[in-house]
């Protein structure tokens, strides 16, 4: 697809991600930093969510292909692995519920695995409170609550939030904002080939009983032994 003339923006569970983690910077202190796996033209969408208040960027970046959530989930372990080493492990990373295109609900739920932390996908609600995050999601026509030991991992529905616009001069932060590469790779995910191994070959071996009526006898005698004639 030639998408030369095509605009591209954040998905709306994504949106709603980077806007909750402003929201729990201004409500508690400290830093944001968004993250994504992509070409270089990925870059514009780092810089809108600079604009609207996030303090960092960080691009991992890809030939252009699209890869599997396997692949993707790798890249963004070892990413943060990287970011973490510098400033200490993040308390909470927030990823889209699930992808707006394929839909897969595999990378966030990979990476929080890898990771060892804590994961609950679905949230509309989050609230943080010392050393623990408390969370709800919709199901039916009630909720489920959970609270879970920072740091964790969420993944965030469209809804939870209204994100914001960005302002004239967050647009003018995002210009001159600084897009960090932090250069990954993980293994293809899918099916591979690890071993074929043929099964033993089963001799068969056959028996002619006779031909014409001299066979009779014997074909008789087959039949007594299966207990087809009595």
């Amino acid at each position: 697809m030639d998408d030369e003339r095509l605009g591209h923006t954040v998905s709306p569970h994504e949106e709603c991600a980077v806007e909750e983690a402003v929201r729990l910077v201004e409500a508690h202190g400290g830093t944001s930093t968004v993250l994504t796996v992509g070409p270089p033209d990925a870059e514009e969408q780092l810089r809108a969510a600079v604009s609207t208040g996030v303090d960092q960027a960080v691009l991992v970046p890809t030939d252009g292909a699209d890869w599997d959530p396997q692949r993707t989930a790798a890249a963004v372990v070892a990413a943060i692995g990287e970011l973490e080493q510098a400033d200490g492990p993040f308390d909470l990373v927030l990823f889209g519920n699930e992808s707006a295109d394929a839909g897969g609900f595999q990378v966030g739920i990979r990476v929080a695995v890898a990771l060892g932390r804590p994961m609950v996908q679905g949230i509309k609600e989050v609230e943080v409170d010392g050393d623990t995050v408390r969370v709800s999601r919709p199901t039916g026509t009630t909720s489920e609550v959970y609270e879970l030991p920072l740091p964790a991992c969420l993944g965030v529905r469209e809804g939870l939030n209204l994100p914001r616009y960005p302002t004239m001069r967050g647009r003018l932060v995002s210009r001159k904002a600084t897009i960090a590469e932090v250069t990954v790779d993980g293994p293809a995910g899918g099916q591979s080939l690890v071993a074929l191994e043929s099964p033993p070959e089963q001799e068969v071996e056959t028996e002619v009983l006779g031909s014409g009526p001299e066979a009779i006898e014997r074909v008789i005698s087959v039949l007594e032994d299966l207990k087809v004639l009595t």
